[in-house]
């Protein structure tokens, strides 16, 4: 049960808004660094190694271990601390309304809002911090939890790059594929590391992501 559910939650259906952002993709793409499956692959590659989607799973355990306690306090500071490593104000927006959406979809479903504690609003928790209590509402495991984190993100790069770059579906679908080995292996290096010990080199990424706002022309929110 506990499968079916976790296919729910990485369901291109789940609706958080994940098909409106690029994060810095369609900067890359109208500068034509990315303009054909081996370049997108070596970008994700890259990303998933050394950026900061890793760091972001890397937090899913010890968040679902917070908010399993009901110690919000440190959810939401490790939460704002991972929202922090945005530097792009477009990026942090997207954290922020697909964690809400997230968490107003949850609440919808049945499951409550995170422990806020006594007298104390509903939290506003990022996507990553969402993500974690879905994981501890519908009762998933941290290694299932961030092998999906990751497979999800991967999966919404390759749809935007489907509609940017043009690439076919079939492509995109073959290189989900191949990335599945690495998304496995990252997941569970991942598993048990302590983000804040983890460093990112996106520098890359960062940039295209804060020179998004400047495009004459835009398909995508970030």
């Amino acid at each position: 049960m506990s499968r079916l559910r976790l296919y729910q939650l990485v369901s291109p259906a789940l609706p958080v808004g994940a098909f409106s952002y690029s994060e810095g993709l369609e900067v890359l793409v109208q500068r034509g660094q990315l303009a054909e499956v081996a370049a997108l692959e070596g970008w994700l590659i890259a990303e998933l190694e050394r950026g900061l989607v890793a760091i972001e799973a890397a937090a899913l355990g010890p968040l679902m271990e917070a908010l399993a306690q009901g110690d919000l306090p440190a959810a939401a500071e490790l939460d704002g601390w991972l929202l922090a490593q945005r530097e792009a104000a477009e990026l942090r927006a997207q954290q922020r309304q697909m964690g809400r959406s997230l968490l107003q979809l949850l609440k919808d479903l049945g499951w409550p809002l995170p422990p806020a504690g006594a007298g104390a609003a509903a939290p506003g928790l990022g996507w990553s911090a969402a993500w974690a209590w879905a994981g501890v509402c519908l009762e998933l495991e941290p290694l299932e939890l961030i092998e999906a984190y990751l497979h999800g993100w991967v999966a919404n790069q390759i749809s935007a790059a489907v509609r940017l770059v043009p690439l076919g579906a079939t492509s995109g679908q073959a290189l989900q594929l191949r990335l599945g080995p690495l998304l496995e292996r990252r997941a569970r290096e991942l598993v048990g590391a302590d983000p804040r010990a983890l460093w990112s080199g996106g520098v890359g990424a960062a940039l295209a992501q804060l020179q998004h706002a400047e495009l004459y022309s835009r398909l995508f929110r970030s």
